[in-house]
């Protein structure tokens, strides 16, 4: 996993927002929001019900 920091990481999530954006219409965006939103949020489900249902298991036997 990079490590930088947490103003660099919005820095480069807005700029990859403008980027993305750069020429698509109001709905074309909306839609893409709609989307990435989605999928943060199923990214979300899915470490949550890792993290609750199948945690790792002891490795130090």
């Amino acid at each position: 996993m990079i490590h930088i920091q947490s103003c660099e990481l919005v820095i480069s999530i807005s700029s990859l927002a403008c980027y993305i954006a750069e020429g698509k219409s109001a709905d074309e965006i909306a839609l893409l929001a709609s989307i990435l939103s989605q999928l943060g949020d199923t990214l979300a489900t899915i470490s949550a019900h890792q993290a609750l249902c199948c945690p790792p298991e002891d490795t130090k036997k």
